[in-house]
């Protein structure tokens, strides 16, 4: 079986809190039976979203995302083969923009867009480590 890490960005639609409640306890009820982990760094202007897993089945769960009306411009950074998760164990690890590095001018006028695909997996790396470090 081959593992697969995804990573993509979608600019919320209508985000508040229960909308974002609402997707990631669909995440944490639906990952773990297709073997799915991953990790959400959000905010009222962006989801950044790293999913690791099956590959067809984290390929199944971003078609889903690219559909869902919750996300708009919805934008692939990164795919490709994996031999380790960084999320083992978190069905879908939630951060409210704390490990975020760009401020909201800098994402509106295309950081991201710009970012290389490891500067943007990086976050996840850092993210990864501060939970590690939090217990």
């Amino acid at each position: 079986m081959t593992l697969i890490q995804l990573i993509y960005s979608s600019r919320p639609f209508g985000f508040d809190q229960s909308i974002l409640n609402g997707i990631l306890a669909t995440a944490r009820r639906h990952n773990p039976a297709h073997d799915i982990t991953g990790a959400l760094i959000c905010r009222s202007d962006l989801y950044l979203q790293l999913l690791e897993g099956p590959e067809q089945a984290v390929d199944r769960l971003y078609c889903n995302i690219i559909c869902d009306d919750r996300h708009l411009e919805v934008r692939q950074h990164l795919r490709g083969p994996i031999q380790n998760r960084l999320f083992s164990h978190w069905a879908m690890l939630d951060d409210p923009a704390r490990s975020w590095v760009w401020p909201r001018e800098k994402v509106r006028d295309g950081a991201l867009e710009q970012a290389s695909p490891m500067a943007v997996r990086d976050m996840f790396v850092r993210l990864r480590r501060a939970v590690a470090e939090t217990g």
